[in-house]
C-alpha cells in the first residue's frame, strides 16, 4: 500500500529543496536517496497539488492570471496588468500613484509596441496618462505612423493640456506626423460646436480621427482631480451636478454613467470629439486606466464595451473581477 501522507511530504521537501535551497535534481536525488525521475515527478506533484507558488516580483512584472480572468469576463481582446509589488516602499499615496501610473504606461507603450500589426493611424486622446504613455515610448517604435486628436483639448486655463505635445511625441518616436484637433473640448454652446466641426480643416480631423485603425485612450473620474476642471472647462459646481446625476467619470471627455450612457446630453453636444458609439465599433481601442480614484470608471469602461484591450494595475483588476 502507498502511504499518501509519507509521499506527499517528499514531494513538499524535494520542492524546498529545489527551489529555496537550489539544488539540483541529481544532488536532491543523493540527499533523499531516490532517483533523478523520482525527484522530478515529486517536484511536479507538488506543483500540481498548489504546494508551489511562484511570484515575479519586479515592478513591472505582468499578472498572467488576472489577464487570463479579465479577457474572459469581459469578452476582451487582451489584457495587460501590472504588478503593484513595493508600492508600500514609497513615500506616502501621492508618491505610490505616480509610479503606478508610470508602471501602466511603460507596460502600454511596450504593449503598443509590439502591436501587430502595427496601426497605420492612431487615435489619441489626451491627459496625464496618454502623456505619460507618450513619455515613455522607445524611439522608433513604429515607422511611418499616422497620429490624429480623437477630442478637443485647448485647455482654457494656463495649466495648458498636454494633448498637443502627447500627439506629438507619440508621431515623432513613431517616425510619422501629428494631426491636431485645434479645438477646446466643450462649447459654450451646441451650435458653437456644430460651426467648428463644419470647419473644413476641423472636419478633416474629425474624419481621420474616425477612421483611425487603433485608438488609445485613458479615462477620468468624476470628480476635482478631472483634468477638465483643471483645464478651466467644468467648474466644482458642474463637477458636483454630474456626480449628482450619476456620472462616474469620462472618456474622451463625454461624462457616463455606471452602464455607460451619456449622462448629460446637453454637455455632450456641446463636447467635440468622437463619439462613444465609434469607439464601441473599433476593432483596437487600448483603454489606459489605473488607480483606486479610477476603479468605477474602469469597471464601466470593461463592462460597457468601450475597449478591446485593457491596460491596468493589479489592484483595479482585482476590483473589477471581484465587484463587477
Amino acid at each position: 500500500m502507498i502511504d499518501v501522507d509519507s509521499d506527499e511530504l517528499l514531494s513538499i521537501r524535494a520542492a524546498e529543496l529545489y527551489y529555496e535551497e537550489n539544488k539540483t535534481q541529481d544532488e536532491i536525488g543523493l540527499i533523499l536517496s531516490l532517483t533523478r525521475w523520482k525527484v522530478g515527478r515529486l517536484i511536479a506533484q507538488a506543483k500540481a497539488s498548489g504546494f508551489i507558488r511562484i511570484e515575479i516580483v519586479h515592478p513591472r512584472a505582468r499578472r498572467p492570471v488576472l489577464e487570463r480572468r479579465l479577457r474572459e469576463k469581459f469578452g476582451l481582446q487582451d489584457a495587460i496588468v501590472v504588478s503593484t509589488a513595493g508600492l508600500d516602499a514609497f513615500d506616502g499615496e501621492a508618491a505610490a500613484a505616480v509610479e503606478m501610473q508610470s508602471r501602466t504606461a511603460h507596460a502600454a507603450a511596450e504593449y503598443l509596441t509590439l502591436l501587430r500589426p502595427s496601426p497605420r493611424s492612431l487615435g489619441v486622446s489626451w491627459g496625464h496618462t496618454v502623456h505619460a504613455v507618450a513619455q515613455q515610448l522607445r524611439q522608433g517604435w513604429a515607422h511611418g505612423v499616422s497620429v490624429v486628436q480623437i477630442n478637443g483639448s485647448v485647455s482654457l486655463t494656463r495649466s495648458a493640456g498636454v494633448a498637443a505635445q502627447a500627439a506629438v511625441t507619440i508621431a515623432q518616436k513613431g517616425a510619422g506626423t501629428a494631426t491636431l484637433l485645434p479645438s477646446p473640448a466643450i462649447l459654450e454652446r451646441r451650435e458653437t460646436r456644430l460651426a467648428i466641426e463644419s470647419d473644413r480643416t476641423v472636419a478633416q480631423v474629425l474624419a481621420a480621427a474616425a477612421g483611425a485603425s487603433a485608438y488609445l485612450f485613458s479615462a477620468g473620474p468624476a470628480d476635482e482631480s478631472s483634468v477638465h476642471v483643471a483645464s478651466g472647462y467644468l467648474s466644482l459646481e458642474e463637477m458636483a451636478a454630474l456626480v449628482a446625476a450619476g456620472a462616474v467619470g469620462d472618456v474622451v471627455g463625454r461624462f457616463i454613467d455606471a452602464s455607460g450612457g451619456v449622462v448629460d446630453d446637453d454637455l455632450d453636444d456641446r463636447t467635440l470629439g468622437i463619439r462613444l458609439a465609434q469607439l464601441r465599433a473599433a476593432a483596437v481601442a487600448i483603454a489606459v486606466i489605473s488607480g483606486p480614484a479610477k476603479h468605477e470608471i474602469a469597471r464601466t469602461v470593461v463592462a460597457s464595451g468601450l475597449c478591446t484591450v485593457l491596460i491596468t494595475d493589479e489592484n483595479t483588476a482585482l476590483e473589477l473581477l471581484d465587484q463587477t
